[in-house]
């Protein structure tokens, strides 16, 4: 019985009304007893009347012994019935406290079991001073189930777009490598080549997803030193200058002058304007056109990348960050020459810099606008 009741919380509170209720009517009892003479005889006093019948009242029994006795009769019935009514209240009361508690661990145990589609039911939209601690913990819980359900769908797509793209060049250099057994192709530079470029892009692949890991997962220290902008934007430019060339495609910068400098690091930056450059150079077309623009806000440096390549969709602007994202589905990796996580990579940066990121579009054919911004130095006002 008692390893029952303790592995049982209803029964916990159930008791512990009970216990606050004979513990009230204790002292109910003996302040009663210890006053009722003293009471009793201050109240016949002002009634004037006679101080026999006070003293030995009627059969010879005192007056005042009679009422005492009355009323612990009258306390003993009172207290059968307020019992008797605590402990339907008690009982009633420990199981509304108690059923959210008991919906939550059962709703836990579908979450430890890979269910996350369970909530607990609550009256609430949102945590307010309204909101009682019990709602308060149901509406906590249900975030945490989303943020878990959320996760895991997370993970799947993960698995599911990583094991789509390893497919890809895996397939390719699978098929090149059987036909160079058979004999079907030539064992020469171009057959090589296509094979190198696969593996290439396979090692590319696994190292952009091994950057993104380390990112997301907070372990990624950020060497932070105060930095010029422009600078890394030249660095930038020059290393992707001969690819803008191959494509013909003109790259121009508009820069604010005397630009305060920014608490960076420098690395991460240029990983961020390679990243978001070499997307801008993908979608543009031959004898395109791509322009770095950057100036100051009140608190913070703003960077756009434009060009006039072949646009997003309004639909896809709100996705265009997440992994293995593709605005255009009739282009393939191969033909994109991405790993399809660039964009992706670049946002967990710029927000570990306390810094937004975000793209524009007025639609398909109207080239596309990326930004993303950096705070000011403290000092800076």
């Amino acid at each position: 019985m008692i390893d029952h009741i303790r592995s049982h919380l209803v029964w916990k509170i159930f008791l512990s009304y009970l216990l606050v209720f004979l513990v009230a009517g204790l002292v109910l009892t003996m302040i009663l007893n210890l006053s009722i003479g003293t009471l009793f005889q201050r109240h016949v006093e002002r009634m004037n009347i006679p101080l026999q019948l006070l003293m030995y009242g009627v059969r010879g029994m005192r007056l005042g012994d009679n009422v005492r006795m009355a009323m612990n009769e009258a306390l003993i019935y009172s207290a059968i019935a307020a019992f008797i009514a605590a402990a339907i209240a008690s009982l009633i009361l420990s199981q509304r406290v108690t059923a959210p508690v008991n919906t939550m661990m059962h709703i836990s145990q579908r979450l430890a079991k890979g269910d996350y589609s369970k909530r607990v039911p609550v009256n609430h939209l949102e945590i307010n001073s309204n909101v009682d601690e019990l709602d308060q913990l149901a509406m906590s819980f249900n975030q945490m189930a989303e943020q878990l359900e959320h996760t895991e769908n997370m993970r799947r797509q993960l698995l599911a777009d990583v094991s789509h793209e390893l497919r890809t060049p895996l397939t390719a250099i699978k098929g090149s490598m059987e036909a160079l057994m058979d004999g079907v192709l030539p064992s020469n530079r171009d057959t090589y080549q296509n094979v190198y470029q696969e593996a290439d892009r396979l090692q590319r692949l696994v190292e952009d997803l091994q950057e993104l890991s380390r990112v997301e997962s907070g372990g990624l220290s950020l060497k932070l030193n105060e930095a010029h902008i422009e600078a890394i934007i030249n660095q930038a430019a020059k290393q992707l200058h001969a690819t803008f060339d191959k494509k013909n495609i003109q790259l121009s910068k508009i820069i604010e002058k005397n630009l305060p400098r920014v608490n960076v690091d420098k690395d991460r930056i240029l990983q961020v304007m390679i990243n978001l450059l070499n997307n801008a150079l993908q979608f543009s077309p031959q004898n395109g056109k791509v322009t770095i623009t950057i100036k100051r806000m009140t608190k913070e440096l703003s960077i756009s990348i434009q060009d006039d390549g072949i646009g997003i969709q309004k639909s896809d602007l709100t996705h265009i960050f997440e992994r293995f994202y593709r605005a255009d589905k009739s282009r393939s990796r191969a033909e994109g020459g991405g790993s399809g996580i660039g964009l992706t990579i670049a946002q967990s940066l710029v927000r570990a810099h306390g810094g937004r990121i975000w793209a524009e579009s007025d639609g398909l054919g109207k080239g596309s606008i990326f930004h993303f911004t950096l705070p000011l130095l403290k000092s800076v006002d």
